[in-house]
């Protein structure tokens, strides 16, 4: 063989090498806000040479969206990893039987629940001392937040149903709407009401707070303290999945250090982690998840 056909042999034997990997292919569907997820998928892409398919939701039905359709894919499975931006709709998922058994739920990083507040309007001070207290006359008609349906928000008032008790949780609610909360399609549109004065406090996410203060809102944020959540995201092994064996990769990536900084960086997650504010017992939250939703419909919507 000729020297430039050997080295004409070579060059294809790298190459078909280098590419052996490029028909293979994951589908994640996820939470986490694209902006966030997309450059560290499209890493995963170029250091694996696994194609990632992604879906994402909407900042209007955050989650919801989401877990529906995975519960109408039950029985033919699209999705082969669930990357959700935090964890109470993971544990629905799981106890709907859509998640592969005996793989748990693994989860990283972590965002927390915070006051949001118009820096021009009120001082850190004048912060109210707990969420009870924003059904008081000084709060009334100052105070923003996501409709508690979808998302973050709404893992939020379940979790302080669950602390609260029912009976408390729902007449503090109907008092928070007679004392003229304002409701609005995202923790992202709090932000930008709150930081435009329209508003002058709100509750919302840490990673929200910071978009924020990157486009140069008057704003400041602080956890909300004993009546705050720390919010992980998680991740859910389909059951069935067509590429469970790449789920199991992908997982191992985004807990990758790498990962966690990169999100931290970009201010998809807090740079140290606070110390949670209290169990959440998941099973019994996804079992009142129902009723739940339909008193928050009841408080909320009606």
């Amino acid at each position: 063989m000729s020297d430039w056909l050997k080295t004409a042999w070579l060059i294809g034997v790298s190459l078909l090498a280098g590419c052996s990997s490029s028909g293979d292919s994951v589908t994640v569907y996820t939470s986490q806000d694209q902006v966030y997820a997309e450059p560290i998928l499209q890493r995963f892409e170029q250091e694996t040479g696994v194609r990632v398919r992604a879906v994402y939701d909407s900042e209007a039905v955050k989650t919801v969206g989401l877990i529906n359709r995975l519960i109408a894919e039950k029985n033919h499975p699209r999705c082969d990893l669930f990357w959700n931006n935090e964890a109470f709709r993971t544990h629905q998922l799981a106890a709907r039987n859509v998640l592969a058994a005996g793989v748990p739920i693994e989860s990283f990083g972590a965002r927390t629940r915070q006051w949001v507040w118009n820096t021009n309007q009120i001082g850190r001070a004048e912060l109210p001392p707990n969420l009870a207290v924003l059904t008081n006359a000084q709060w009334r008609g100052k105070v923003v937040i996501a409709l508690p349906l979808f998302g973050s928000t709404a893992t939020h008032f379940q979790v302080l149903r669950q602390r609260w008790g029912a009976a408390r949780w729902q007449a503090w609610c109907r008092a928070l709407l007679a004392n003229g909360v304002m409701t609005v399609d995202g923790n992202s549109v709090v932000v930008q009401l709150v930081g435009r004065g329209e508003v002058a406090l709100g509750l919302t996410d840490s990673d929200d707070i910071r978009a924020g203060l990157r486009n140069g809102l008057p704003i400041a944020g602080q956890p909300l303290g004993a009546d705050g959540l720390v919010i992980r995201n998680t991740l859910g092994h389909i059951r069935g999945a067509p590429r469970p064996g790449l789920a199991k990769r992908l997982a191992k990536f985004l807990q990758s250090p790498t990962v966690r900084t990169a999100l931290a960086k970009a201010g998809a997650i807090d740079p140290v982690e606070a110390p949670a504010t209290g169990e959440v017992a998941w099973p019994s939250l996804v079992e009142a998840n129902e009723l739940a939703v339909s008193e928050l419909q009841s408080i909320f919507l009606d």
